[in-house]
């Protein structure tokens, strides 16, 4: 008997992007031994079979692959079936094709690339048991979010939840950070979400390599994101908090030659001797409501006062 696996609602996605109830695509049958998968944008889950020698992607009704999204073209781009394997073929789009975040005209694919077509990301899975890639890459869109690919809200919280109960039994330090991006809708506005979402997961991908592996980031809404660390009290969590906004303000975000000026916002809360997740979140949340009242750009909780150390070599 298959595992059928129920979605909630994707944090951080558009309302239109939606993860909604997958169990109709698992019930179906995988043809073949190669296909894409959608694993951010509408039709999250859906599976492509690739058992023709080209098969035609864009918003026009008329393709293989549909993408009804403004920043798609109408015939944007194929992929081929070659004796050598699956190639990605640019048809001369406005927006480009992206396979790993690298734009290409004509690529080809290996098991696991990432196709960004438009504001969609589709997986490209091979293999002699494709049906089992296929549950595998269902099963981390629960847990991933399609366009970062860092955790997305749902394990933050079962993480959270886990952790506090730890922390709590052991009487150790529990620290929660929130940070979003200083004017998003602005960035998007001036540059275009394809530009947005550039951003986003630049800056992801950037945060991520000083996560420590006992601690969790994640996507936690929209531009917002969330970093929950065990084992560290507020004044240490602080210190990292500033590491983060430092490193996100002089990083390089450079989008079709122009470059975006990106600053985030934090706000930081340790866990009370309540123990109320709904409290923990919501001190954090303050705070970093009260770093974009004082201006943006800065660490408000933490328990620290006065300036933060400018050395940060030992998280």
């Amino acid at each position: 008997m298959r595992r059928v696996i129920e979605f909630s609602e994707m944090a951080g996605q558009d309302e239109e992007t939606r993860v909604s109830s997958v169990s109709r695509i698992i019930d179906k049958a995988i043809s073949g031994e190669s296909c894409l998968v959608t694993i951010y944008g509408r039709d999250l889950g859906k599976q492509y079979p690739l058992s023709k020698e080209e098969i035609v992607i864009g918003r026009g009704a008329d393709n293989d692959i549909v993408l009804d999204m403004d920043n798609v073209s109408r015939r944007h781009a194929k992929v081929i079936n070659r004796k050598e394997g699956f190639f990605l073929e640019d048809l001369g789009s406005t927006n480009g094709s992206y396979v790993n975040d690298e734009e290409v005209r004509n690529r080809m694919l290996k098991n696991g690339d990432l196709i960004k077509i438009g504001g969609a990301i589709l997986k490209f899975l091979q293999g002699g048991n494709i049906e089992a890639l296929f549950h595998e890459e269902i099963y981390r869109m629960t847990i991933v979010d399609g366009l970062t690919q860092v955790h997305n809200k749902r394990y933050f919280l079962e993480f959270m939840d886990r952790e506090m109960a730890r922390c709590a039994r052991y009487n150790r330090p529990l620290s929660l950070i929130l940070f979003d991006i200083d004017h998003f809708k602005k960035i998007n506005d001036v540059h275009g979400h394809l530009a947005g979402d550039f951003v986003l997961k630049r800056l992801a991908e950037q945060v991520a390599k000083h996560i420590r592996k006992e601690e969790a980031f994640a996507r936690y809404g929209g531009e917002e994101f969330a970093v929950i660390m065990p084992e560290t009290t507020g004044e240490r969590a602080r210190i990292f908090a500033e590491k983060i906004r430092r490193m996100v303000e002089v990083m390089e975000y450079q989008y079709e030659d122009r470059n975006i000026e990106v600053t985030v916002s934090l706000g930081i809360s340790e866990m009370g001797p309540h123990r109320d997740p709904h409290a923990f979140i919501k001190a954090a949340d303050e705070k970093l409501y009260l770093a974009k009242d004082n201006g943006r750009n800065r660490v408000e909780g933490g328990g620290v006062d006065g300036p933060i150390p400018e050395s940060t070599s030992d998280l």
